[in-house]
């Protein structure tokens, strides 16, 4: 295990085997995708890749589960309960959350000795405390080793409301993120490099999420030719997509608003995920408003999956990208998002994609020349009479989208990724290494 700070001198060192840790990676959340694509280039360029967390659909064979890792481990739940939404912690809770936290660090410890760990990549877990007792155990362990880290923060505590009130403002400064010298930090926008350095003088890379534009994207196949049948959509109805979760800052109720605008009997929204994390109200309040406006509002997670397969009642799995190729519009209305991978995977199938104008859009997204149909903050007549126009005449979007394709394939690639984590590597490693730069 290479154990030099990046501070020091690190000449000779050859990292090889690259460890993931989060809470979790299975399942078609943004944490656990773009970790897929970054394990994916790093194959590529003669890495080998190795998972810590507490739920994994990984191979087993490179992965060690620790219950204890996962943000809804009953222990672990409790913990956040009394950590946030109040002022002041007993002893009893400290106690509690330090306890966890020499189990989370002793496993660690055994899992970079299994797999013999040369690099971490901590997947934003030491970014928004979902698990403060492995955030607090992963820093102690790079305090003590010096293993060289990749810190990769897709969110932080600071941007959700739900953590502003808690009881451990001391333990979210010292491990959300920790400033150590052997942690390379990592952002995906610009704002959150800006944010970031005026909170801690820490100065990140902003790496983006990418999708491997060199790889045609997929169309309609065998196996996902009865995706509408599966979301009971007839073949002449317009198909409007929101591939998000079911949370308020997704803005859900503003598509319900196109839908309805259009007054089109055949217009039918689909939500591809869950509500997960964050509560049912949400989820409540979007089928009562639904319901309201006669919108039909179809929301079928348990088909969905990122891998193919079939539900526990016999029914297909299947994955975001067999169900894009049918969708007619996407819908991407979200008040806040760290990035927008719905957007590059909308632009990546060359979908026409409603989107609201959210902060990281206007920075890093929209300067770059994409020309895609914008709301800002609410739905215009204009809006609707642009996606009626489109959904009459697609042909009309064909050279939009080949514009937008050909400028995600320049910015957003997965050549963009191999670019940053090589030029980390090299300041970790101290020597220039050979890396193949072609990417299949």
């Amino acid at each position: 295990m290479a154990t030099e700070c990046k501070g020091e001198s690190t000449a000779g060192i050859k990292i090889r085997n690259i460890g993931f840790v989060s809470t979790r990676f299975k399942g078609t959340d943004g944490v656990s995708l773009e970790t897929e694509k970054w394990a994916k280039i790093l194959k590529r360029m003669g890495y080998e890749d190795f998972y810590f967390c507490g739920l994994s659909d990984r191979d087993p064979e490179k992965t060690m589960v620790v219950p204890e890792a996962h943000f809804e481990h009953p222990t672990i739940v409790d913990i956040q309960n009394r950590c946030f939404k109040v002022y002041k912690r007993t002893s009893e809770l400290t106690g509690e959350i330090h306890s966890v936290r020499r189990r989370l660090k002793s496993a660690l410890y055994r899992f970079v000795k299994k797999f013999n760990i040369d690099l971490i990549i901590a997947e934003n877990c030491l970014a928004i405390p979902m698990n403060i007792p492995l955030g607090l155990a992963l820093t102690e362990f790079i305090a003590e080793t010096g293993i060289p880290t990749i810190a990769h923060h897709h969110d932080f505590y600071w941007e959700r409301p739900r953590f502003y009130v808690n009881a451990v403002s001391d333990l979210l400064r010292m491990a959300f993120p920790p400033t150590l010298p052997s942690i390379q930090h990592v952002v995906i926008n610009s704002e959150a490099d800006r944010e970031l350095s005026y909170r801690t003088g820490l100065s990140p890379v902003v790496v983006p999420n990418v999708l491997d534009f060199k790889k045609d994207p997929p169309g309609i196949n065998h196996y996902n030719s009865d995706v509408r049948e599966a979301f009971g959509l007839a073949e002449d109805d317009i198909f409007i997509m929101q591939p998000t979760r079911v949370v308020a800052r997704k803005g859900i109720e503003h598509t319900i608003e196109v839908v309805s605008r259009l007054k089109n009997p055949k217009a039918k929204l689909v939500i591809t995920h869950s509500t997960t994390d964050e509560g049912d109200a949400y989820e409540k309040r979007i089928r009562s408003y639904a319901e309201y406006l006669g919108v039909p509002l179809i929301i079928k997670p348990e088909i969905i999956g990122d891998k193919r397969g079939r539900t526990p009642d016999g029914r297909k799995i299947y994955t975001l990208w067999d169900v894009y190729p049918h969708a007619d519009l996407i819908t991407y209305p979200s008040t806040y998002e760290g990035f927008g991978n719905a957007f590059i995977e909308a632009i990546y199938f060359k979908k026409p994609i409603l989107v609201n104008r959210y902060s990281i859009y206007v920075m890093d997204i929209k300067p770059l020349g994409f020309d895609v149909i914008e709301m800002e903050g609410y739905v215009t007549d204009r809006v609707i009479e642009e996606i009626k126009s489109i959904l009459k005449n697609p042909d009309s979007y064909k050279p939009r989208a080949e514009k937008n394709f050909q400028l995600a394939k320049r910015f957003f690639s997965y050549e963009v990724v191999r670019r940053k984590l090589r030029s980390i590597f090299i300041n970790f490693e101290g020597i220039v290494e050979a890396i193949d730069s072609r990417i299949d």
